[in-house]
């Protein structure tokens, strides 16, 4: 049965996890030191898949007579209203350690799983997981009359819906 929840940011959850790579062990020692596996106080969360469709138009005609697929980029932005560090140390790895490191040194890189849950419904899990991703950059603000948000954006290699209904693409194999 197809999944056909509304959900809101109060049902979501974001996760880390670390790949297995050196790159990732980066990520696992600034997630476990920081405890931020499940990241908390997070608000516009957005993650956004470009295909770059390209139109084909003929001479002559003012709608396009094919579409072609391009490079696909993946991307998005999380907010937090909370700053501890945790965020810019999995942007810059050791080069954000209170004392200075000496290059070279690896950028974390590290998986993100975004989660909804309807309490209703336990069963039923929507999920996308985004993998190979490393922030491209970090900013705050300090307001004077509103809360102190961190903001990251970030690039990832891969993403993949992880809900319980599954799809079979003719020509997949098993």
């Amino acid at each position: 049965m197809a999944l056909t929840e509304v959900f809101t940011g109060k049902h979501g959850t974001l996760t880390l996890a670390a790949e297995d790579t050196p790159e990732g062990a980066a990520a696992k020692a600034v997630v476990d030191a920081y405890g931020v596996q499940v990241v908390g106080r997070l608000t516009d969360v957005k993650v956004t898949v470009d295909t770059a469709l390209k139109e084909f138009y003929e001479v002559g005609r003012r709608h396009p007579v094919s579409l072609s697929p391009g490079d696909i980029a993946i991307s998005g932005t999380v907010g937090r209203a909370y700053v501890n560090g945790a965020l810019l140390l999995l942007l810059q790895g050791q080069g954000s350690q209170p004392t200075a490191v000496a290059e070279p040194y690896v950028q974390p890189t590290f998986g993100i799983t975004v989660l909804f849950l309807e309490p209703a419904r336990p069963d039923d899990v929507v999920a996308l997981e985004i993998g190979g991703v490393k922030f491209q950059n970090w900013r705050f603000s300090l307001p004077e009359d509103d809360f102190v948000l961190e903001d990251l954006c970030f690039k990832a290699l891969t993403v993949r819906v992880l809900d319980t209904v599954s799809v079979t693409f003719p020509g997949a194999g098993a």
